[in-house]
């Protein structure tokens, strides 16, 4: 049975995206007290994604007439998606989330410059402008002129995973907008495989202490987990996907931006984050860029979802 309707109003697909991007901006808590559980990020993402992934291939061999003709590009989507989620669970875990979310937003950066380079898009001059000032902001961000000499602004290995998801999240979306006769379901749960097999792989490299963290795993952390996977994310990308297939593209972007708000804003509230005066100042720079590329980009980067364009 279907609750939602097919054909809502403006206010309806509003509702059921800010819910969705809600979902998206507090799935740090729960992340957070996965690690407090003594659980890596591999092994996390691998039970929670991989978990739905492994049903999910069923939906992809029944929908393989579909997409066959563009397989090349399905598997494309399967690894740039998968680590694309896969390095975000593990930012998330292991960094600020303050920070990891700014240096996660210059996908609009990627998404300017790969929509550039790979599909022939032409730019206009107030999109160059927001690629110039998310750079500005990352390098605020991550300490400007200071950048390097203060141990605590340095640039780490969580920065580079932050910007690494940001920049798969934006090659996901180029290649799911060339994948043009792949079913949005084969571009949806690609990704979850893809997610699932590379953390299997992560988990098993540094798999030191694996079976003895399995074991110790008590029901309600298993619960929990898969609570995450079926319920928080699958519900968190399903209305995702709903509320950008019936919403303007420029509308759809911007509330995409409360993903932003909400992360940043609870993490400060009820993590006990905080960032500096000149790291403010770089985030808001970013999340201004994010705006203009929302509001100024092709309807296919504006509609865009963490695991797939909407097009179908």
């Amino acid at each position: 049975m279907n609750l939602l309707p097919t054909q809502p109003s403006d206010r309806v697909a509003t509702g059921v995206l800010l819910f969705s991007a809600s979902l998206w901006g507090l799935s740090w808590m729960p992340l957070k007290g996965f690690i407090a559980q003594g659980l890596s990020g591999p092994l996390v993402a691998l039970i929670t994604y991989g978990s739905v992934g492994l049903l999910a291939v069923a939906l992809l061999w029944r929908d393989r007439a579909a997409w066959r003709a563009q397989w090349a590009l399905v598997l494309a989507l399967t690894f740039v998606g998968g680590w694309a989620n896969t390095s975000f669970v593990n930012a998330l875990m292991l960094g600020d989330v303050v920070r990891v979310m700014f240096l996660f937003y210059l996908s609009p950066v990627w998404s300017v410059l790969g929509g550039w380079l790979f599909l022939k898009e032409r730019i206009p001059l107030t999109r160059w402008l927001a690629v110039a000032a998310a750079i500005v902001g990352l390098w605020m961000v991550l300490g400007g002129p200071g950048l390097g000499g203060d141990a605590a602004l340095a640039f780490t290995w969580v920065d580079a995973l932050s910007l690494s998801a940001g920049f798969a999240f934006a090659a996901n979306n180029v290649i799911a907008r060339a994948a043009h006769r792949v079913p949005l379901r084969t571009k949806t749960f690609c990704v979850f495989i893809g997610c699932g097999l590379l953390s299997a792989l992560a988990t098993g490299l540094s798999g030191t202490g694996l079976s003895a963290t399995l074991s110790a795993m008590g029901p309600l952390v298993w619960l929990a987990l898969l609570a995450y996977g079926f319920g928080w994310m699958l519900l968190a990308t399903v209305t995702w996907q709903y509320g950008v297939s019936h919403l303007e593209s420029s509308r759809a972007g911007v509330i995409l931006l409360a993903e932003l708000v909400v992360s940043v804003g609870t993490a400060i509230a009820f993590g006990g984050e905080s960032l500096t005066p000149l790291g403010w100042a770089g985030g808001a720079l970013i999340a201004t860029a994010a705006g203009v590329e929302a509001l100024g980009g092709t309807p296919a980067d504006a509609t865009a979802t963490r695991t797939a364009d909407t097009t179908a």
